[in-house]
């Protein structure tokens, strides 16, 4: 048998498949070792033929089969076919979005531990067995223990009641090993009860529109604390039942602690959940168990969408509006995109859920694209939080120049004296964004990169928020020798500090990039917060959706103004959301609760209708102003990103392509609304140059010059210049 494989190489050259040979029989969807360029390689297994155009002598022989299992089936493969062809990918790199990373290399494997037992063999009843130990206490002891316990891995044992103990019975007889697999769970503190709810009609409505149309995609509009969650919990418990699979994503890696929390609670260990912040080992044994039937949901971010499910019944994407569900980042996809593909494979229905649809997502529902359900009132008819919009211009006239108005610290120490939880929102972390020479003007800068290094002060250092590089903390000027510096806007840390110092009894948290570096870091900063073990929590983005906590009474956005003037056609749409969002997160039980959302421009259209939570008012309005100036979903961005450590290098790839676009350019005329070539924002990153070729294209011959714009960059005449063509791009920068 002829077998076609893709070697696990990620070049271009390479991107296609190679034949072998083998006198096993194989699969597709396995991974193999080949011989490839005389070097031994991992592949997988894409097709199974009897005959190959490529002549006998050159033929090779499979060397040998990595897994006993397919590590995906044929449906998966053409999920990745599909993706390379829409967004013009690599196969194998779309392969490996497949199975968790550490599986490739042989890194990581299944975990096995020997468990110890009463060996059935042995004729002798408890009593004589102790009786046999007399002499050994120790031994009578860990008898005692797997009689009471039943069996128990042998490590545990040989810790409690020592190594020889344990030996000592195997070799007598009384006591019997053998290796079984022990499955690493992550999160395995996050549990409780079941806190089932009855819905509400408008739940029930929504709930039933989506089982009566198995197959169709839905957007479900829903304010902050509708209850979406619980219509989630009902619709894939009924799709369990009947047999089905099912995924569910969220969009930061933050939520999926609660998230999980809750389907734990109500299906047990039929949930996995998948993200990229899991050990390697916790990773495998969750794909491992979707793979084998074990679970039968899975809960993640992004890349749990490629769940080794079979039979799925439904995929719901909740916060569908966040730009972290596409993926910046080769390979570049849009999970949205792939959901619908996936979908479609097996009639599932899709579920599009938030707050804050994404422009895009509310017109292809107001086209008939999707279909609308609404959950346009919380809880029980609970009211929506009172916003009060400080303006911090004014503020700064009466004399108040600190992060916090006057209105704010009112109301923040009127909601501790109750008793009340309050959270804070800032979205930029670390103690102040640059370090400024007052005397020459000179800013701490990354070498690497081209931007402001941020102060942290608990490390005592200088951070590039790019590159991740680390420098000592300034005392004197390298230009003028000057000890006399200028912080830029606060982060998250000095409003931390600031906290401390007016309410030096409080407890207060802190939630950011810093803090949650470790994997267990956003449960545990979560947990205390809900068991009120902190009064006030500070955090950026990550805190700003999905998290209920009854106790908070009061939100403050500290910066409102910070994303509304990104040179980016996204930054009205963002700040909204956002804003909406992290509003929501007051009041969501008994309590009424309130905002206070500090900004310098309080008559901004924006603001004012995230202040009354108005999303209709709001897309009324922009989609209007994206339609008049054809921006997306009127349009479609393309940008081709080029990006090398030789400038020069940069400039003449740059080149070279922009004038086979111009050619494009000349045969779409009215389909080109704009093109122009430029350096990025962001000049270098990583000791790399960016340059960037920016075009607008008509909607319908997006795909048709998509296609051929390829043909242009696929023919990249000059090394160590990387070319990416990103569509509608999430950060222009």
């Amino acid at each position: 048998m002829i077998y076609s494989v893709i070697v696990d190489i990620s070049n271009s050259q390479v991107d296609r498949v190679f034949d072998y040979t083998s006198d096993d029989q194989l699969e597709v969807g396995q991974r193999v070792e080949v011989q490839f360029a005389h070097r031994k390689v991992e592949g997988f297994v894409v097709d199974c033929k009897e005959t190959t155009d490529c002549p006998p002598e050159k033929l090779k022989s499979i060397s040998k089969c990595l897994d006993e299992f397919t590590v995906f089936d044929e449906k998966m493969l053409k999920l990745g076919r599909y993706m390379c062809q829409k967004y013009h990918l690599r196969l194998i790199d779309v392969l490996r979005l497949f199975l968790p990373p550490q599986m490739r290399g042989n890194r990581v494997r299944v975990l096995s531990r020997k468990q110890a037992t009463i060996s059935s063999q042995c004729p002798l009843t408890l009593e004589e067995m102790l009786e046999k130990c007399s002499r050994a206490p120790k031994q009578q002891q860990l008898l005692t223990y797997i009689a009471q316990h039943g069996a128990t891995l042998s490590a545990q044992l040989s810790e409690q009641f020592g190594a020889s103990a344990l030996k000592s019975l195997v070799e007598k007889g009384l006591v019997s090993e053998q290796e079984i697999v022990v499955k690493r769970t992550p999160y395995s503190g996050v549990s409780g009860t079941d806190t089932r709810h009855s819905l509400t009609q408008s739940q029930q409505n929504v709930v039933n529109s989506i089982m009566s149309e198995p197959g169709q995609k839905f957007l479900l509009h829903g304010v902050t604390g509708s209850g979406k969650t619980e219509v989630y919990m009902n619709v894939i418990e009924q799709v369990v039942n009947s047999g089905k699979t099912c995924i569910m994503l969220v969009p930061e890696i933050s939520l999926t602690p609660n998230m999980l929390r809750l389907f734990r609670n109500r299906f047990g260990d039929c949930v996995a959940i998948l993200h990229s912040g899991l050990s390697a080992g916790e990773r495998f044994d969750e794909w491992m168990r979707l793979r084998e039937g074990e679970a039968r949901i899975a809960i993640g971010a992004r890349s749990a969408i490629f769940a080794p499910l079979d039979n799925i019944g439904i995929v719901i994407i909740d916060e569908e509006h966040d730009s972290s569900y596409i993926s910046d980042f080769n390979p570049r996809y849009n999970t949205i995109d792939v959901a619908k593909y996936r979908c479609s494979q097996y009639n599932s229905t899709l579920v599009l859920g938030s707050a804050t649809p994404s422009l895009e997502s509310f017109l292809a529902a107001q086209r008939g694209q999707l279909k609308l359900l609404s959950l346009p009132e919380r809880i029980n008819h609970r009211p929506l939080p009172t916003v009060e919009i400080a303006d911090m211009a004014m503020e700064r006239r009466s004399g108040n120049k600190g992060l916090f108005s006057d209105l704010l610290k009112q109301r923040m120490t009127e909601t501790l004296e109750k008793g009340n939880q309050v959270i804070l929102f800032l979205n930029r972390r670390g103690y102040s964004s640059f370090l400024m020479c007052t005397k020459c003007g000179y800013v701490a800068r990354c070498a690497d990169c081209d931007v402001t290094l941020t102060v942290h002060r608990e490390d005592n250092e200088l951070k590039c928020h790019y590159c991740h590089k680390r420098y000592r903390m300034l005392t004197q000027c390298p230009e003028c020798g000057s000890s006399a510096f200028r912080q830029g806007k606060m982060g998250t840390q000095q409003v931390v500090e600031l906290l401390n110092a007016m309410y030096p009894d409080v407890k207060v948290l802190r939630m950011d990039a810093d803090t949650t570096q470790n994997k267990e870091s956003h449960v545990k900063i979560l947990t205390a917060f809900a068991n009120q073990q902190a009064q006030i929590l500070v955090g950026t983005q990550m805190i700003a959706k999905g998290h209920d906590f009854p106790n908070v009474t009061l939100v403050g956005i500290l910066d409102g103004d910070q994303s509304l003037y990104y040179s980016d056609y996204l930054a009205t749409e963002r700040t909204f959301q956002l804003l909406t969002q992290v509003a929501g997160r007051s009041g969501r039980d008994t309590q009424a609760g309130r905002v206070v959302l500090q900004t310098y421009t309080p008559t901004h259209y924006c603001l004012q209708l995230a202040a009354k939570q108005d999303y209709l008012g709001f897309y009324k309005r922009e989609i209007n102003l994206r339609e008049a100036s054809l921006f997306p979903p009127f349009s479609t961005i393309v940008r081709v990103l080029y990006s090398g450590e030789n400038e020069k290098d940069c400039i003449k790839q740059l080149t070279i392509h922009y004038n086979g676009i111009n050619d494009l350019k000349e045969q779409y005329d009215t389909d080109f609304l704009y093109l122009d070539k430029m350096r990025c924002p962001l000049k270098r990153a990583e000791k790399k140059y960016r340059f960037q070729i920016l075009m607008k294209l008509s909607v319908d011959k997006t795909d048709e010059i998509l296609q051929k714009l390829y043909d242009v960059t696929d023919k990249s005449d000059v090394k160590g210049v990387t070319v990416f063509v990103e569509r509608n791009p999430q950060n222009l920068s």
